[in-house]
């Protein structure tokens, strides 16, 4: 699985003023992070505000990407939810042509038991024609996925080959770490957790800030990857103030405006989510010009 080791980046969803999906701005994003070095993309995950999208706006979205990178780096789609017998049916009945790998979200809202999720993951794995990366985000499902629960997940079954780890908890992470398969990748979910995961042995990121900012975040991956810490470490300094300011009133509202202003993209949101501050957005301009990212 050593396509899915380096940087990937979780897309946002361009729309226009009207809010109809952009396609020719999400051509832009999707060259804008190839030359930028960026190692693989991710579509529909939650950055990619997937709620608000139809079934037939995923599949538009998804078959755009596929056409604009042209196979020059894998794609990953995200297939998550809280209803498993849901699930299985996409998965069964889904075209995956063009997809490398599944990222499926831990189920949210219901919060399920340890065995609960255990038992959602296997079900998952049994119907999925595709390698399977999980997604520990308890920030948003309410719910954390244990250590002891990835560790047996991923001892249990050949393709679930990964997990994208954002609880948060370095010492969680070390546990999956030391007692995962040989080639059971561990992916940070937090930006400004890259650096220090990878230096204890993970294997990237599946990042919101590197399609923004895709050549600086991309060489600080490669060079942490290649164990240069040295090297890696003004450069996730560079960044670190501006990831902060990314999320500081939400994502993808954050990421969408640092692209706008670097005319990748337009910065518009499906309600309920809404735009940053206008302070906020000139904080951003401000530090990006800082650091020579305008």
């Amino acid at each position: 699985m050593t396509q899915f080791i380096g940087t990937g980046v979780a897309l946002v969803t361009p729309f226009d003023k009207d809010l109809n999906i952009d396609f020719n701005a999400l051509e832009r994003l999707v060259s804008h992070c190839i030359e930028g070095g960026v190692n693989y993309l991710v579509v529909m995950g939650t950055t990619g505000e997937n709620p608000v999208l139809s079934k037939e706006e995923k599949r538009a979205v998804l078959d755009a990407v596929i056409e604009a990178a042209a196979g020059r780096v894998p794609i990953v789609y995200g297939v998550g939810g809280n209803h498993t017998g849901a699930l299985v049916k996409e998965l069964e009945t889904f075209n995956f042509k063009g997809v490398s790998a599944i990222l499926s979200v831990s189920p949210y809202y219901n919060k399920p038991t340890q065995e609960g999720i255990y038992q959602h993951y296997k079900t998952l794995s049994e119907h999925s024609p595709l390698p399977i990366i999980l997604y520990n985000v308890p920030g948003r499902t309410g719910s954390n996925i244990s250590a002891q629960t990835t560790l047996r997940l991923a001892h249990d079954f050949e393709n679930i080959i990964a997990i994208k780890e954002a609880s948060g908890d370095l010492d969680q992470v070390m546990k999956i770490i030391n007692e995962r398969p040989k080639d059971f990748l561990v992916i940070s979910g937090d930006d400004n957790l890259t650096l220090p995961l990878i230096a204890i042995g993970g294997n990237g990121v599946i990042s919101v800030s590197g399609q923004a900012f895709p050549s600086v975040f991309t060489e600080m991956v490669n060079q942490a990857l290649k164990g240069n810490v040295r090297a890696a470490r003004p450069l996730h300094y560079r960044l670190y103030e501006l990831t902060n300011m990314l999320f500081a009133e939400g994502n993808p509202g954050g990421v969408k405006a640092a692209l706008d202003l670097q005319n990748v993209i337009e910065p518009y949101m499906r309600q309920p989510l809404w735009p940053i501050s206008k302070d906020l957005r000139s904080a951003l301009e401000t530090e990006m010009n800082k650091q020579g990212l305008l």
